[in-house]
């Protein structure tokens, strides 16, 4: 089995068991440069999705044998990994800040970046209070609906220039109960809510740079949506444009908080230099990740 490839397994629907199959998947993976670090967790990841079963049962029942069906649905999620495409794709979830997120090649996949931001507006915002707030680029709603989700008392604005996205984002506030207390709009940033007075803004817009494109990795390069990834050769044409709507759209000292790429926070800091209380936060890497400032 070892020796044999995935398409001749596929082919062959010969017997293989738990342990057999992760062996297999594990070193074709491998045969990827770009996958070969995490080859042994992916092909994990992907046999206990496929099979719905916890992982202590690859341990306690290794010799437990596939289904054709199982078989079959497994391999085609390894070529599928083997292609470079995202695990969340390919399973079509990912948690993000505790809750469980639908992703699909339509949205940005949810990052660890992403949750400071969360967490930096969740410490700043009352919990006892109602709220208004937006969420801009909502994609997968992973800003807005774990904001509804802690801040109970909030009425969440999430808008997204794409009506894919937002159906995505829809189906998850419905999925983590909060979709009573968000409304989803179609806007190009903040167009279709001008001159509304909220409380706080919070946004991860697209912000790699177009010169980047050939140095990403596939998985991202290839599957994820360029509209949620770049902004012009900077990487800084939506914050332009956002903060000085976002100027207009809070109300008197209300909130605004972005996450921003490698190498941005000066540029960001001038164009928030008429902002009040400033402050920037580094992400797991040391790296400064999200800008926070008040109207």
């Amino acid at each position: 089995m070892r020796d044999r490839s995935i398409e001749e397994s596929r082919r062959s629907h010969a017997a293989i068991t738990l342990r057999e199959a992760l062996t297999a998947a594990t070193s074709f993976l491998t045969e990827s440069e770009g996958l070969r670090e995490y080859a042994a967790r992916d092909a994990e990841l992907l046999l206990l999705h496929h099979l719905r079963i916890d992982r202590s049962r690859i341990f306690s029942d290794p010799n437990r044998v596939l289904t054709e069906e199982e078989q079959s649905l497994f391999w085609e999620s390894i070529s599928r990994r083997a292609a470079s495409e995202p695990i969340q794709y390919i399973t079509g979830t990912q948690e993000f800040y505790g809750l469980a997120f639908e992703v699909t090649p339509a949205v940005l996949i949810p990052r660890p970046e992403t949750e400071l931001l969360v967490e930096a507006a969740l410490k700043l915002l009352p919990r006892d209070q109602p709220l208004r707030i937006a969420d801009i680029g909502t994609g997968s709603g992973a800003i807005a609906v774990a904001i509804a989700h802690h801040l109970p008392q909030a009425r969440v604005t999430a808008l997204d220039l794409s009506p894919e996205a937002l159906s995505v984002a829809r189906r998850n506030a419905e999925a983590n109960h909060v979709a009573d207390r968000i409304d989803f709009l179609h806007s190009d940033l903040l167009a279709a809510v001008t001159g509304q007075g909220f409380d706080a803004i919070l946004s991860n817009p697209p912000y790699i740079p177009t010169t980047d494109l050939a140095k990403l990795h596939p998985q991202v390069r290839d599957h994820e949506p360029h509209t949620a990834l770049f902004a012009g050769p900077t990487g800084l044409d939506l914050y332009a444009r956002l903060i000085p709507q976002a100027y207009e759209a809070l109300s008197p000292g209300g909130l605004l908080a972005l996450e921003f790429g490698y190498g941005q926070q000066d540029a960001i800091r001038d164009l928030l230099a008429d902002w009040k209380d400033l402050s920037f936060l580094h992400d797991l890497q040391h790296i400064p990740r999200t800008a926070l400032a008040r109207r």
